[in-house]
């Protein structure tokens, strides 16, 4: 079926524009456009074009995050797989069913159906394949496996379960309605039934970054302010400089993608709740309301590392924003992608199962995330409120012309 005869029949139903008497006010946007965040649901962001979305695309307030290992090492079969998702994923961010519209009472339907009258809510779909993927050698993909795509070290407080770590691919959907992000996953993994077995998945609410100039800074669980030097979609250069893949890398099919790293940060929040408000300020290195620097009054202000005040630095030394900040970081920054999570209650110490999912894109995870984490594992105040529960790492190819799917590239 045409998406125009399927368009039709959704109409017809009750749930297209005419309908839902939104008449114009469904609109396309591509992957930079700010105003793609918000609109009522309404929001569309291609799945085509040349960086994937779902990195620059202003940061919506939902995920649904999976990665999944392969069940056989067939070359051919993982490139169907792909050509699938990358179909399936175009027709979802338009706002359409997935495959075929039938009413065989016998046979499945194709798509699962419950975003059936939902709106397309802005959902991005974004594929990363993990190191482990390269080294099945029936892929025969050894040779083109990125020098920067390398499991990421041991580094200070990991407490890593694998069963929450790692993969072979990996799918991030993300959307300003839950529904519509479930059902983007679930989805997927039905037509990846006999190929992909899910290894682990995670869902988010309440972004925790701000990744355009149109959003303002959201709060983490701990009450704080979270991303106020986040990269923007909009710094052109930045972006160049710190996330997308240019010619520097080792491997053409990179070109224009970036590398994801995930970490499932549980917060100890029950003990956060016993810190005095003093001493959670100084340990983020920023006021817990106004968010802004201890060294200034407003949000935006600059962080003013050299100042003293009785001869200790206003921003402690094992401050979190002094720890992660570009300037004792050679410059390097990242950009960051992350939600909140709740998993329901730690039966072994009868606490909230909850934090944060931090998703961060770069260019090179050794030279940008790793030395910036390994700085924060040693010396962060914030450990005595955290602990690293999860880890991987994805190669993010580029994005899909239409009529073409992510990591063609890779098998050309």
């Amino acid at each position: 079926m045409s998406p125009l005869s399927r368009r039709r029949l959704l109409t017809s139903a009750g749930v297209g524009a005419a309908g839902l008497g939104i008449g114009g006010a469904g609109f396309l946007v591509g992957h930079e456009t700010a105003e793609a965040s918000s609109g009522g649901g309404t929001g569309t962001v291609s799945f085509h074009g040349p960086h994937q979305a779902g990195i620059d695309t202003p940061a919506q307030d939902r995920l649904h995050f999976a990665a999944f290992d392969l069940v056989a090492d067939d070359p051919r079969a993982l490139r169907e797989l792909l050509e699938a998702w990358s179909a399936a994923a175009a027709e979802m961010t338009r706002g359409e069913l997935v495959g075929e519209v039938n009413d065989l009472p016998l046979a499945p339907p194709d798509d699962t159906g419950e975003t059936v009258g939902l709106l397309p809510s802005s959902l991005t779909v974004t594929f990363g394949f993990g190191p482990s993927l390269f080294a099945r050698p029936a892929l025969g993909l050894a040779a083109e496996r990125p020098a920067a795509l390398a499991p990421l070290p041991p580094l200070p407080g990991d407490e890593l379960d694998p069963a929450e770590s790692g993969g072979d691919l990996c799918i991030q959907a993300c959307a300003d309605d839950p529904q519509v992000a479930f059902h983007a996953v679930r989805n997927l993994a039905r037509i990846g039934r006999g190929t992909v077995v899910m290894r682990w998945s995670q869902l988010g609410f309440g972004r925790t970054a701000t990744t355009s100039l149109s959003q303002a800074t959201p709060r983490n669980l701990m009450g704080m302010k979270d991303g106020t030097a986040n990269i923007r979609a909009e710094d052109k250069a930045a972006m160049e400089r710190f996330v997308w893949v240019g010619d520097e890398g080792d491997q053409g099919w990179m070109r224009g993608g970036s590398y994801m790293v995930t970490r499932r940060i549980r917060m100890l929040l029950e003990v956060w709740d016993r810190a005095s408000l003093a001493d959670q300020e100084r340990t983020i290195g920023r006021r817990k309301y106004s968010g802004a620097p201890l060294t200034g009054t407003k949000e935006f202000d600059p962080l003013e590392l050299e100042a003293e005040e009785n001869g200790s630095p206003v921003i402690p030394a094992d401050a979190h924003v002094r720890l992660a900040s570009a300037t004792v970081n050679d410059g390097t920054r990242i950009l960051r992608r992350g939600y909140s999570f709740t998993d329901g209650v730690d039966e072994s110490l009868g606490e909230l199962e909850a934090g944060l999912f931090f998703i961060c894109f770069q260019r090179d995870p050794a030279k940008q995330f790793v030395p910036i984490q390994r700085r924060l594992g040693q010396f962060d105040a914030l450990n005595e409120y955290i602990k690293h529960v999860g880890s991987a790492v994805f190669a993010v190819p580029p994005g899909a012309p239409p009529g073409g799917y992510v990591g063609e590239a890779l098998f050309a």
